[in-house]
């Protein structure tokens, strides 16, 4: 009887070893919230038909995964944007309560944390520019715990000073990373054409302070470098999505997913790489829970399991800015009432019975066929997946396309909308919308 049993482990394990490598190649490389080692790892269990083994290493993988702290670092001299920087990835208005002060003379010598408000583990760190101190640049490092950051951002709204040169060498010779982002490029767009209507292009312009900032930095030794050219007013526009890129490829793989949630949705591109982040959790909680499992999960769906489904939608809602309280501050900038707002999105009826004569239980099977009848039936070969995980994928693919609704149906909105109230709908990053192309 033992023998059997191993064997049709061996059976599962290896249905289920080619079906979780399949899935992972679908993903990009900085889209994957799993290292090459624990895919190669959590593999190696399932073939050998060790589930109890894999099932130990997903668990490892997810507790790193969701408890990984993200420490990003922002310096540049006082005036060049800093506060506006960290507020617009923090997804905050200036006059938000919490935001970072923006238009202050730079007067501390310390370094200011601010966290991101839906994501404790995310802190930005705005660290004085070093032309304000009187340290050399190792001591300056060490002076703001240069080793806590994941990542460095210099910032610069103008040319970049030889201080700030000094500071990347430093950087690099402590073995981190840090990116040269240069802010305002809207203003200088904007000056430009004012001064000189006839023959402004935008794009000749944007290719001289490229240059302008390439020159600098390769009279520095510094010609490796990549510079990105950014408006925090307007995230979907310009170098903000080639610097998202950047940052996720470099970051460690179990580090991405905390990166990918908190981004603001800012193009359609951004909103699927949240939503591919989250498709990697449910499979491999998914996984998971089959691996450990005994019997075929089909049953059918339980209050326990509507109750999480239930705090399952809340945060999918909340990660894509579509928890009530964000519809409420969108419905009152857009002047439109929130159950107008409501009715062009799917995901806040996704646990709400409209027919009588239907049960929740009855249509939340609904959605398990309708996600089979797409997603081509079982996830994995071999293993029944309890239908909660099919919902919780719904629910997602749901929310996901209810953000890029936002994003991209200005016509929603257009009939509450006078002409004047047009800025209001770049606020919430509908009319720049449309997934930015010339970034990428």
């Amino acid at each position: 009887m033992g023998h059997s049993s191993s064997t049709s482990s061996h059976i599962k394990g290896g249905d289920l070893a080619s079906s979780f490598g399949k899935f992972f190649k679908d993903f990009k490389l900085e889209s994957q919230i799993l290292s090459q080692e624990t895919i190669t790892l959590i593999k190696t269990h399932l073939k050998e038909g060790d589930l109890q083994k894999a099932a130990s290493a997903i668990s490892d993988a997810l507790r790193d995964i969701d408890n990984a702290p993200l420490n990003i670092a922002v310096t540049g001299e006082p005036g060049t944007g800093k506060s506006s920087f960290i507020n617009a990835l923090r997804g905050m208005e200036h006059d938000e309560e919490g935001a970072a002060p923006t238009g202050l003379v730079e007067t501390t010598l310390e370094r200011i944390s601010y966290k991101h408000p839906k994501f404790p583990n995310v802190t930005f760190w705005d660290l004085p520019g070093m032309m304000t101190t009187t340290f050399q640049p190792q001591m300056y490092l060490k002076k703001m715990k240069f080793c806590e950051y994941d990542f460095f951002i210099i910032i610069s709204s103008t040319r970049f000073k030889i201080s700030d040169m000094h500071l990347a060498a430093a950087i690099k010779k402590m073995k981190k990373n840090f990116y040269f982002v240069r802010t305002k490029v809207d203003n200088d767009l904007y000056n430009i054409e004012m001064s000189k209507p006839s023959t402004f292009n935008k794009d000749e312009v944007l290719q001289r302070i490229r240059n302008d900032c390439v020159t600098q930095l390769q009279n520095a030794n510094m010609s490796d470098t990549q510079v990105f050219l950014i408006s925090s007013l307007d995230l979907s526009s310009y170098d903000f999505q080639s610097l998202e890129t950047t940052l996720l490829k470099e970051l460690p793989a179990y580090k991405r997913h905390i990166f990918m949630q908190y981004l603001p949705n800012v193009t359609e591109s951004a909103i699927d790489r949240k939503r591919d982040s989250m498709r990697q959790k449910v499979w491999l909680e998914a996984i998971k829970a089959g691996a450990t499992a005994t019997i075929p999960f089909m049953g059918l769906i339980g209050d326990k399991d509507v109750e999480k489904l239930g705090e399952t939608l809340t945060l999918y809602r909340s990660y894509f800015g579509l928890d009530d309280a964000s519809l409420e501050t969108m419905a009152k900038d857009l002047n439109v009432s929130m159950e107008k707002l409501k009715a062009n999105l799917k995901s806040p009826h996704l646990l709400t019975v409209e027919k009588e004569d239907e049960s929740l239980g009855k249509k939340l099977l609904r959605y398990v066929e309708k996600f089979c009848s797409v997603s081509g039936g079982l996830i994995a070969t071999g293993l029944y997946f309890r239908k909660i995980f099919y919902l919780q994928n719904y629910f997602l693919e749901t929310v996901a396309s209810d953000a890029k609704v936002i994003l991209n149906k200005e016509e929603i909105f257009k009939e509450s909308l006078g002409s004047g109230k047009a800025y209001l709908l770049q606020d919430v990053g509908i009319e720049n919308g449309k997934s930015d192309t010339t970034s990428s």
